[in-house]
């Protein structure tokens, strides 16, 4: 008969429940699951995704470290348990259809982007961005530019003038800029590739 654990476990995995929560259909999630399996099992066949096997997913080597790949690791594992179940990553993923709201894309780029989960983007935490940015494209640029790019940041964006950015300025900013969101879509993240082992 099994647990009720595991009942509830397989309730939630099942496609046509998540199907009804979230932006992405049947066969999308199937072929998600498949994905998932592959990157699950890349390093130890327990069907999670450690951190390794995300990075193993993302840059075909788990020993790469990137703040930016972090964050989103830190945004997916939403148990914050240190590995990300099949659920957790579809729900999360959802944010990224095509059909998804634009409000949720804003609100999931503003957690991503407030490193300090603080519930505000300061100019540290753009200048952070901004550095990670430039080092993993591996571009240079000089200090008085960096600093002129996080002054324009936050004169466009932020409209109080008190030197952090809320949710509710980010996402009128968002609103006004919706190129801004652009990769914020699959088709522009190629996401069979971001997560084939």
């Amino acid at each position: 008969m099994g647990c009720i654990c595991t009942k509830q476990q397989l309730k939630y995995d099942d496609p046509a429940v998540l199907a009804a929560e979230i932006c992405f259909n049947e066969a999308e999630i199937e072929a998600l699951h498949e994905l998932f399996r592959k990157l699950s099992s890349a390093l130890k066949d327990d069907g999670l995704i450690s951190k390794e096997e995300f990075q193993l997913g993302l840059f075909r080597n788990s020993e790469n470290q990137s703040l930016f790949s972090d964050r989103i690791f830190q945004l997916l594992d939403s148990k914050h348990d240190g590995v990300i179940e099949f659920a957790e990553l579809v729900r999360s993923l959802s944010v990224f259809h095509p059909e998804a709201p634009q409000s949720d894309k804003a609100a999931f780029a503003f957690k991503l982007y407030d490193i300090l989960e603080t519930g505000f983007i300061e100019r540290d935490e753009v200048k952070v961005l901004i550095l990670a940015l430039l080092d993993e494209s591996e571009l240079m640029l000089s200090d008085d530019i960096v600093e002129a790019i996080i002054n324009k940041t936050f004169k466009d964006v932020n409209s109080r003038g008190d030197g952090k950015i809320d949710q509710e300025e980010w996402h009128e900013f968002s609103t006004r800029n919706p190129s801004l969101l652009k990769t914020m879509t699959i088709p522009y993240l190629k996401l069979a590739t971001v997560l084939s082992p």
